[in-house]
């Protein structure tokens, strides 16, 4: 369960659910037929106009995630209220498991601090390619998770990362506008490709070294190794990174790293900004 408090004077749960939050028709269902909503305990109409102010609370089953926890969590939590929480991923680890024997990724560590603090769901929001560190959000409950695909979706979510890449890119800032698609002479690999799936990544130039630059990039869009492709496209790949045609350094990874997250709270009703600490040369 939580509290919401409404944010305009006129504001019905009906238009709350399914105009500002936007849930899908099985789901506000679910909720009408739980009896979901009250104010102050008691059971209110739907089409009822709310004043400014009124808190109302929303209760539902929240279903258990499947993740198994470590035994505490040890990555470091940047941000965290009754709706979603961000992590900071570090390099080398994992998003989430790929099999039963994968049980030390970050969503199993969230899942430790999830269960030491009463709750039972937690469900990553994007992913991070195990190579690359930073910022990561994570869902607290089914109605969090919803919303927040959906603003991934949307572009509201705004997710800057940092990379040095070899060489001197041209120009200040830019666009790369290009499908991206599997390699099909590479499991692990993606190009671009005519026929791949749409991808935008902007980036803009930050520092300058003899050899490298350093790049803060926004995506658009979220396909796998996006920024990896994007970069080795416009001919600078990231510093490390073998798989797109980088040379290998002494630490044998690359260095891209989740630097920024920006979104509007749905449950909040404000400006969330969270900033994890660069590493540049």
């Amino acid at each position: 369960m939580f509290n919401y408090t409404i944010p305009q004077q006129g504001l019905t749960v009906d238009e709350l659910l399914r105009d500002q939050w936007r849930l899908g028709k099985k789901t506000v269902h679910e909720l009408r037929m739980a009896k979901a909503i009250s104010v102050g305990g008691e059971l209110i109409q739907w089409k009822t106009p709310l004043d400014v102010g009124t808190v109302i609370e929303v209760a539902f089953e929240t279903p258990a995630s499947n993740y198994k926890p470590t035994a505490e969590c040890m990555i470091d939590i940047m941000y965290e209220d009754d709706h979603c929480l961000i992590i900071s991923k570090p390099k080398g680890m994992s998003t989430h498991p790929n099999d039963d024997r994968d049980t030390h990724t970050a969503m199993n560590h969230v899942m430790a601090h999830i269960q030491a603090n009463g709750g039972v769901y937690a469900e990553h929001v994007h992913r991070l390619d195990k190579g690359t560190e930073g910022l990561l959000l994570v869902a607290k409950h089914p109605l969090a998770k919803s919303i927040m695909d959906r603003m991934i979706e949307e572009k509201s979510i705004i997710r800057t990362y940092q990379a040095e890449v070899q060489g001197n890119i041209r120009g200040e800032s830019g666009t790369i506008s290009e499908n991206i698609g599997k390699d099909r002479h590479h499991p692990n690999r993606r190009v671009v490709s005519y026929s791949g799936q749409h991808a935008v990544t902007h980036y803009e130039v930050i520092q300058r070294y003899k050899s490298t630059c350093v790049v803060n990039l926004v995506l658009e869009t979220g396909r796998t190794h996006q920024i990896r492709v994007h970069l080795e496209y416009l001919g600078h790949p990231i510093v490390g990174d073998t798989l797109y045609g980088a040379r290998e350094t002494k630490e044998g990874t690359y260095a891209l790293h989740a630097i920024q997250l920006e979104f509007d709270h749905p449950f909040l009703n404000e400006r969330i900004t969270v900033k994890d600490e660069p590493r540049t040369n």
